[in-house]
């Protein structure tokens, strides 16, 4: 057995393993994304984001009739159970979002109407009624902590202009409404990453959905996943002008700090999300006289571009859209989640349906046979 251990090839961070086959999107290490089939380039320019919900789950795009039928289902499901309004009332004011969001996800798994129903349609059903709340988790928690009442969807408004507008307690403007749209398309879902395979490692003992969404938005919040953005606008408020950009980013590589926002373990070339990104943050930051920001971050692009050779991913710009919006920082990553929890329901009902334990082993670098001291005898 030692020996057998001692032979295990060791793959840090399990980079380059496939651990699964699926069909929901494909990141190509050239600098593509794919939703079932469909580049995303194509898909952020015409498609909304219940088209994209809809493809997800069923890999396929709608009709107008299933569009609209599920346009309507997202709006009917949106309303939060009594507790767990009441529980966001009394969250802990210092805590994170993303905190109360992985709370209150579980807490949701209560008041399921069909919680003994493992069937295909019954998750699918579960998995839409989830992608509807939290949206409305997170703004009545920003709204519940600024002193604000609750704001009610508007119906004939998108999925994507309710959440904003649950949030701010405004309606947005076109350029706006696009921006919120595309940065939600984009989001959606990203292959295997991190909190995807938590997702699925849930999923794959047989767990409920709340348990294994649960558990993405735990992972998630790390610093290194979806909590990058937030430290992407810490970075930009520590840079106080344009002119201090390259000595910042020259400190930064001589202390061999990590600069947020820049390298992707699987592309290439430029993460394909980031170039779509970036234009929407320049739309945005013409609109409302914010320009300066945006050159900030062009000029930062740039520098690390020249110094290291790498290419901003989709953390970098998506700081600046979401500050062009007026979400504060806090709640970056809770955004990402809202986007990104239609692609991680995807995963957990493929999952389901692979019907597989995911076990991987590991390589033992501890001793072997060492000798029990009682207690009293040991120094």
């Amino acid at each position: 057995m030692a020996e057998e251990n001692h032979e295990r090839v060791v793959i840090r961070g399990l980079r380059g393993v496939a651990a699964a086959t699926t069909r929901i999107s494909f990141v190509d290490p050239l600098g593509a994304l794919y939703y079932s089939g469909y580049n995303i380039d194509h898909l952020v320019d015409q498609a909304t984001y219940e088209e994209v919900i809809f493809l997800l789950l069923n890999n396929r795009l709608p009709n107008q009739a299933e569009s609209d039928a599920l346009k309507s289902q997202l709006f009917s499901a949106m309303r939060l159970p009594k507790p767990v309004v009441e529980r966001i009332k009394s969250a802990s004011p210092t805590s994170h979002p993303m905190e109360v969001l992985r709370t209150e996800i579980s807490h949701l798994g209560e008041f399921d109407p069909e919680p003994e129903d493992m069937s295909d349609e019954a998750n699918k059903n579960r998995a839409i009624r989830i992608v509807a709340k939290v949206p409305t988790l997170i703004s009545f928690l920003y709204r519940t902590r600024t002193g604000q009442e609750a704001v009610a969807p508007i119906r004939e408004n998108s999925f994507a202009e309710n959440f904003l507008y649950m949030f701010r307690g405004q309606p947005a403007d076109q350029q706006e409404r696009i921006a919120m749209e595309r940065y939600m398309i984009l989001h959606a879902d990203h292959g295997l990453n991190a909190s995807t395979f938590a997702a699925r490692v849930t999923a794959g003992t047989g767990s409920d959905l709340y348990s294994a969404i649960t558990s993405a938005v735990g992972t998630l919040k790390g610093s290194f996943h979806g909590g990058a953005s937030e430290r992407v606008m810490k970075m930009l408020y520590e840079i106080n002008s344009i002119d201090e950009v390259e000595q910042y980013i020259q400190t930064m590589l001589d202390d061999k700090k990590k600069i947020m926002g820049f390298g992707h373990r699987v592309y290439n070339s430029e993460d394909p999300r980031s170039k779509h990104l970036r234009d929407i943050a320049e739309k945005l930051c013409h609109q409302k006289d914010t320009l300066e920001i945006y050159n900030k971050c062009k000029k930062i692009e740039l520098t690390v571009r020249d110094k290291k050779g790498i290419f901003p991913n989709v953390d970098f710009y998506a700081a600046l859209v979401m500050h062009a919006l007026g979400v504060p920082r806090e709640f970056f990553t809770s955004f990402f989640a809202c986007s990104r929890v239609t692609g991680w329901t995807a995963h957990v009902l493929e999952q389901y349906s692979d019907a597989v334990l995911i076990r991987p082993t590991s390589k033992y670098t501890g001793e072997f046979g060492r000798k029990y001291v009682p207690i009293e005898k040991r120094t």
